[in-house]
This record gives C-alpha cells, sequence and structure tokens, in this order.
C-alpha cells in the first residue's frame, strides 16, 4: 500500500493543494495528514478516490467544526490520536505534541508505524519496533515536504513541494 503523508498545513491552501496533487501523482492510495491542518479548506483538498485521514493538532482550534465538515464530505477525523490499519500492518497517528500519548504508542508493539507532524521537521527512524516517520511539513519550513511510504518494501520517498511566493500587488 502506498500512503501518502502530509503534515503542519496550517491553513496554507496553495501547498497543501501542491502537497496533495504531489502525493496523488506518486501513487498514494491513502492520504494521512498528521495534523495542524487549520480549516475546512485543507479538508476539501483531501475529498477524493482515496481514503482520507486526519488528526488534530496543537494549533486546530475549531475541532468540533472540522470534525462535523469531515463527515459531510467523507474525510476521517481521527480526533487527537488512533491507530489505522495500512494492510497488514497497523499505524499510530497522532500530531506529536502530546509526549506522553506518544511513549504509550511506542512502547505499544502493535505499531508498526507511529505518523507524527508537529516538528516540522523530517524524520524517519526507528524507535524500538516502531518506524516512526515524520514527513515534515507545508508551513513554517524552509522546505516544505510530504513523504510517500510503501508499506510493501518499506521505501520512504520525501518530496519537496515547491510553493510561489506570493506576488504583492
Amino acid at each position: 500500500m502506498i500512503v501518502g503523508l502530509l503534515s503542519d498545513t496550517h491553513g496554507h491552501f496553495d501547498a497543501a493543494k501542491a502537497g496533495v496533487e504531489r502525493l496523488l501523482a506518486g501513487g498514494a492510495q491513502v492520504l494521512i495528514h498528521c495534523g495542524d491542518v487549520g480549516g475546512t479548506a485543507i479538508v476539501d483538498l483531501l475529498v477524493g478516490d482515496v481514503p482520507a485521514y486526519f488528526i488534530f493538532g496543537n494549533n486546530d482550534w475549531d475541532r468540533d467544526e472540522l470534525a462535523t465538515y469531515a463527515g459531510r464530505v467523507g474525510v476521517h477525523c481521527l480526533g487527537v490520536a488512533s491507530e489505522v490499519p495500512l494492510d497488514d500492518k497497523l499505524a499510530f497517528v497522532l500530531h506529536g505534541d502530546d509526549l506522553n500519548l506518544k511513549r504509550r504508542a511506542l512502547a505499544d508493539d502493535r505499531y508498526a508505524y507511529l505518523f507524527q507532524g508537529h516538528t516540522h521537521q523530517r524524520q524517519d527512524a526507528m524507535m524500538g519496533p516502531v518506524r516512526v516517520i515524520n514527513p515534515g511539513a507545508l508551513y513554517r519550513a524552509a522546505v516544505k515536504t510530504v513523504a510517500l511510504l510503501d508499506t510493501s518494501s518499506g521505501t520512504l520517498q520525501s518530496i519537496v513541494v515547491p510553493v510561489a511566493p506570493r506576488q504583492l500587488r
């Protein structure tokens, strides 16, 4: 399964749109947003032909609105954290700002993956038996990135998302 990962869009539509387009062009069969979505316009970008999930980040203030809207448009809101089955593997998705929750998930030997955001920095590291992946950020990052994970081969591809600077009018 090809998993498209993105995080920390903070409502920045152009960067999020470019990131989702690259993930889908790369063959993503599922999209997972690791928090700090930033608004319903970003949820709209997740609507499409592949299942899409998101969790809340520490800057997602209107959670009820986001969750309700996501339900109406067919995107799965997972709250602050949740597990997601990926073929024969299980991933735990959280934003990364709750270190106690992260520690508990890392101690649970059911998870092959832990997907997170929050730091705005790419990460691919083994923590015990769990592979921790942060796709990077599409806001407040010198290099904006998303990631594609092939769960069959274990290959992780970090994709740089070029975003044109806004023109002053």
